[in-house]
C-alpha cells in the first residue's frame, strides 16, 4: 500500500479546491460589483470605447475646410429632439440599428425616421461583436434590421462600428489577421446585399492594435474616425483623409457630434453613391 506524505495530500486538496472554485465561477451569478462594471449586452454605442481611451470632448480647430455637422445616436439617447438639432445646424445623422445578432435598437424607428422627416440625410450603423458570430452573419442581420440602403438621395450607406470591446478583451480575442478577415467578411457581405461599400467607424489606436494598422480597406470604404480632440490626429494606414469625424461625446442636445469633411453637397453625394 503506498504511503501518502502529509505535504502531498495538502497539495492535492489545494489543487482540487482550485478546480472546484473555477467550475463554480462559471455557474454562479455575477456579484453586484462585477455587474456594476460589466455593461449589459446591447448597451454598446459609438464611442463607448473612445471615452475610456481618448477623452470625452473635443473642439475642432477653426480654419478647417467646410464641414457639415452631424450626430450619431443609439438607445442611450432615447427619443431624440430632431427639430432642435435641425435648428442648431445638424444636417445628417446615423442611428444604431443592431449589435451582434442578438440586439436591435428599440428606438430605431423614432430616431431613423425622425431625422429623415426633419430633412436630414440619415444612415444606420452596426456595433460589431467579432467574438459572437461571423462578419457575414452580422452583416446580414444588420441589413435585415434597418441597415440597408436606398437611392433616395437621403440615405447614407451603412456604417460598421468596430472599436474597443465593452464586454471583454479589446480585440475580442482575435489575432490581427483574424480581425482583418472578420471585417472583410462583413464588408463583402454588406456590399453584396446593398451594392454599397460600408463606412468604417474606428479609432486609430484601436485599429493599430487590433488589425496591425491594416490599410487594405481604404480604397473602397469611407473612414469615420473617432478622436475627441481639436484635430483628428494620425489616421489609420491607407486613408489620406477622413470622411467623417466624431469629435465629442458631450455636444448639445445629444452627446455624440460629428463633422462631415465637406459641404452638404458632399454628404448628398455619398448618399447617392
Amino acid at each position: 500500500m503506498p504511503v501518502h506524505r502529509p505535504g502531498t495530500i495538502r497539495r492535492r486538496l489545494t489543487a482540487l479546491s482550485v478546480t472546484l472554485l473555477a467550475a463554480l465561477s462559471l455557474t454562479l451569478p455575477l456579484t453586484s460589483a462585477q455587474a456594476a462594471t460589466t455593461p449589459a449586452r446591447g448597451s454598446a454605442h459609438m464611442g463607448m470605447g473612445v471615452l475610456a481611451h481618448d477623452g470625452r470632448s473635443g473642439t475642432p480647430s477653426t480654419g478647417d475646410a467646410t464641414q457639415t455637422e452631424g450626430v450619431d445616436v443609439s438607445s442611450y439617447q432615447g427619443n431624440v429632439a430632431w427639430s432642435t438639432l435641425w435648428n442648431s445646424g445638424v444636417r445628417w445623422a446615423y442611428t444604431k440599428a443592431t449589435e451582434g445578432t442578438y440586439y436591435t435598437n428599440p428606438y430605431f424607428t423614432q430616431q431613423y425616421n425622425g431625422s429623415y422627416d426633419v430633412g436630414m440625410i440619415r444612415g444606420a450603423y452596426h456595433f460589431a461583436t467579432p467574438d459572437t458570430t461571423s462578419g457575414a452573419t452580422q452583416a446580414n442581420y444588420f441589413v435585415d434590421h434597418g441597415g440597408g440602403w436606398s437611392k433616395d438621395g437621403k440615405t447614407l450607406p451603412g456604417a460598421l462600428d468596430i472599436e474597443w470591446n465593452p464586454y471583454g478583451a479589446s480585440c475580442y480575442g482575435k489575432s490581427q489577421s483574424a480581425m482583418v478577415s472578420w471585417i472583410a467578411d462583413f464588408l463583402n457581405t454588406y456590399k453584396a446585399r446593398t451594392g454599397r461599400d460600408a463606412v468604417i467607424y474606428t479609432a486609430t489606436s484601436w485599429w493599430t492594435e487590433c488589425t496591425g494598422n491594416y490599410g487594405g480597406f481604404a480604397s473602397a470604404n469611407p473612414l469615420w474616425i473617432a478622436r475627441y480632440a481639436s484635430t483628428v490626429g494620425t489616421l489609420p494606414a491607407g486613408w489620406g483623409f477622413y470622411t467623417m469625424w466624431q469629435y465629442t461625446s458631450s455636444g448639445p442636445t445629444v452627446g455624440d457630434h460629428d463633422k462631415f469633411n465637406g459641404a452638404l453637397d458632399r454628404v448628398q453625394a455619398l448618399a447617392n453613391g
